[in-house]
């Protein structure tokens, strides 16, 4: 078994983005890699009534041999996959990522309610993209300023 971590940084200054970034891997003849794109979730207005929704995007390419691919995210700063925070001193500000477009899929690492995303037996040589849905709850009341938090995104196969 293989893994890749990346972390997945998320943080708030005007704007809103959790950007992914690859964490170089240090695996004895790979077999498969990833790329990732950044979820915006744009100003955060503390007054808007609906749900901050947005999407980012992992990448992954096998050359073969890998059957089944795991791909886990972690919680980061929370205690639970219940709900994900970024947080600035004492504040949190709320979000989580899905693994369904209707964000009522939790991903994360197969554990307190969460789901894993399994690619099985993925393509020789292809891009897989697969999405992540990003929600943050409307009604939140916080402070301006920058939030962030860092959750690990792990391959195995």
């Amino acid at each position: 078994m293989h893994r890749f971590h990346c972390t997945l940084i998320v943080v708030r200054t005007s704007l809103f983005a959790i950007v992914l970034v690859l964490v170089a891997a240090t695996a004895e003849s790979a077999q498969c890699s990833v790329a990732t794109s950044s979820v915006n979730f744009g100003v955060y207005n503390v007054f808007d009534t609906l749900p901050n929704d947005s999407t980012g995007t992992i990448t992954l390419s096998c050359n073969g041999g890998a059957k089944n691919v795991a791909i886990t995210i972690s919680r980061g700063a929370a205690p639970t996959f219940a709900s994900r925070f970024m947080n600035q001193v004492t504040e949190l500000l709320l979000y989580n990522l899905y693994l369904d477009a209707s964000r009522s899929v939790i991903w994360g690492e197969g554990a307190g309610g969460s789901q894993m995303e399994i690619v099985p037996d993925p393509p020789n040589n292809k891009d897989v993209p697969l999405t992540i849905f990003a929600r943050m709850p409307a009604g939140q009341d916080v402070s301006a300023g920058s939030y962030s938090d860092s959750v690990t995104i792990t391959i195995q196969y």
